[in-house]
């Protein structure tokens, strides 16, 4: 053993580390491993792909086979529906016909899944139905679904979502209800009705039962808009104990394709029951029908382990040698990949590699001095700019209100000039904000409701105003100041000039991952020539407005971007409408985030 040792120690030192062609005997090795992880990478697509064709087809055929036997149900239906629907056509009076009654009790019994046959004028009143049941008050039968769809689509057979059939006194069962306009008679002469029948989910459930899908597999059933009319655990969904991602269901009507719920995925199969509209959804277990795609992945990956161990025992002293310092260089590049330009690499290998790593560190160390020199200058340069357009909103206010205050008091208002004053620094306290460009919708919509106060007792209530948001909006946050400066322009060039009693409207609302307000007033408009004045801020007025609305919309284009900012509508006696776009960020994201720039 210790022989074999010592002429091993020799037979390495032989090998010169640092010369290229020694370790191009590597080569061989290399590429002896390629060919069989390539073969084997081929060898396990090849497989895979047709487990995975056979899979789905299998899956495919089973809901077809459902998707058969349901259009079949469907149809019957259909047809039972159309028998009714005749005997009620050659009926001369549908409410005192004892042979029709007798004829809808013999439909009603040929089937164990109908529930109901129901007979109504277009203004709700029953008249008549099998079984014969006392109805309940207060049922808002007119504005039931089933009822409603009827009435808009007439002569069309309309399928309705399950629901709770609540019209009839102790009778309160889970169906689904099929219902259409139709004509009918009675002793007053042809008159329009809805004819509608209900049945439950009987047939539906042992056609679905039936389906294996694996063991946990299973089948549900959803209408053309997303609203279930079978799960086999459907009383887990109204309970929302359970959730079935119906959004790319929605986007099929028929194929396959994988989905991922609580860490599992799930093959997904979709066929539509077109005399319905419904869609009938497979969901199987991807794990139970590739279960021989993961034994192959094993077999190959110990396979390949195996390989690849005893290659590199024979070569095991030149591959660490090469292999350290490039791993090092290619962690190195991974963290400057992120953005970190921190990491040293140590010199040490082979000379190109040592050449390599000095010119790495050396690229290093000047792009952190050109990015560090670079954030200083667009941070000075960024905080100058904004804090100039800041501080350009106020002034003009704080005099006009000053002046103001002096005249009420000389005529002895005292209680509006509490109450202006008492706004005032509310106000001002809020514009402050200690020092936050960013504080909450709920301040910003307190701020400019102070604002609206003090105005309105300046201008002796010339104009109303209301503000609305929606509660999950008050959490959000928002660039301060942006309200003040475009209600000011709404009562300075467009109420404070218009004969009518002016209405100033705020809204806050959210659209989807934007916040919005809306700003609306019933002022004297303004021409889109004007319009494009006031956003250049070309628009001089007493007030200051015109550069308070370029301001707004240079400070948010400034913090968040070029796709966000302020959106004007308007027309000359019409009035303005103003929307103001921000990206939706909440308190929690500041908390998170504190002591950094949020700015996008």
């Amino acid at each position: 053993m210790k022989s074999w040792q010592r002429a091993m120690t020799r037979f390495l030192r032989g090998f010169h580390l640092h010369n290229i062609q020694v370790l191009l005997s590597a080569s061989s090795i290399i590429v002896t491993v390629l060919v069989v992880v390539l073969a084997s990478l081929m060898l396990f697509n090849r497989f895979s792909n047709v487990a995975e064709e056979n899979t789905y087809l299998n899956l495919k055929q089973i809901v077809e086979q459902v998707n058969s036997n349901l259009e079949l149900y469907v149809s019957g239906m259909q047809d039972i529906f159309e028998v009714t629907q005749n005997k009620i056509d050659q009926a001369s009076d549908v409410s005192s016909n004892q042979q029709l009654g007798e004829q809808m009790e013999t439909i009603l019994s040929t089937r164990e899944d109908l529930v109901s046959i129901s007979l109504f004028t277009t203004d709700g009143v029953l008249v008549n139905s099998v079984p014969a049941q006392p109805m309940r008050k207060n049922t808002r039968l007119t504005e039931q679904t089933w009822f409603e769809s009827a009435l808009l689509a007439p002569g069309i057979l309309q399928f309705t979502p399950p629901h709770i059939q609540n019209l009839f006194k102790n009778d309160y069962r889970w169906v689904v209800s099929m219902s259409k306009m139709i004509d009918y008679r009675d002793e007053s002469g042809v008159k329009h009705g809805v004819l509608a029948i209900d049945f439950n989910f009987r047939t539906i459930d042992q056609l679905s039962q039936r389906v294996s899908l694996g063991k946990n597999g299973y089948v549900y059933i959803i209408d053309g808009i997303g609203n279930i009319v079978y799960h086999p655990q459907q009383q887990l969904i109204y309970a929302g104990l359970k959730y079935e991602n119906l959004e790319p269901v929605l986007n099929y009507k028929y194929g396959s394709y994988l989905d991922e719920q609580n860490g599992e995925q799930r093959i997904i199969t979709i066929q539509t029951v077109k005399t319905a509209g419904w869609k009938i959804i497979g969901v199987a277990y991807a794990d139970e029908f590739l279960g021989t795609k993961k034994e192959l992945a094993d077999f190959l990956y110990h396979f390949l382990l195996v390989s690849t161990l005893m290659i590199l025992i024979i070569n095991i002293y030149v591959s660490a040698t090469i292999s350290k310092p490039i791993r090092r260089l290619e962690q190195s590049v991974k963290l400057v990949e992120k953005g970190d330009f921190t990491p040293q690499i140590s010199v040490s290998g082979v000379y190109e590699v040592e050449q390599l790593s000095k010119r790495f560190n050396l690229m290093l160390r000047r792009i952190r001095e050109l990015m560090d020199q670079i954030i200083q200058e667009q941070e000075a340069k960024r905080k100058s700019e904004f804090d100039v357009l800041q501080s350009q909103i106020n002034p003009h206010f704080l005099y006009n209100t000053l002046n103001s205050i002096t005249r009420m008091a000389e005529m002895g208002r005292n209680q509006e000039v509490v109450t202006t004053i008492t706004s005032l620094s509310r106000f001002f306290r809020l514009s402050l904000s200690k020092g936050k460009p960013i504080i909450t919708v709920k301040d910003e919509l307190e701020h400019i409701r102070h604002y609206l106060i003090i105005q309105s007792i300046r201008f002796k209530n010339k104009f109303h105003y209301v503000i609305e948001a929606e509660e999950e909006v008050m959490d959000c946050l928002t660039l301060k100041l942006i309200l003040q400066p475009l209600v000011e322009n709404a009562i300075h060039h467009g109420i404070e000039n218009s004969v009518e009693d002016g209405m100033i409207e705020i809204k806050a609302q959210l659209q989807g991952e934007k916040l919005q307000f809306i700003i609306r007033d019933n002022g004297i408009g303004m021409t889109q020539e004007r319009l494009v004045k006031l956003l250049s801020g070309d628009i001089r007025s007493e007030s200051g407005s015109g550069v308070g609305v370029f301001n707004v919309q240079e400070r948010i284009q400034l913090y968040y971007g070029r796709p966000y900012g302020l959106h004007y509508e308007s027309e000359p006696e019409e009035g303005t409408t103003v929307t103001v776009t921000l990206p939706v960020q909440w308190t929690s994201d500041q908390a998170e985030g504190e002591g950094n720039d949020i700015r996008k």
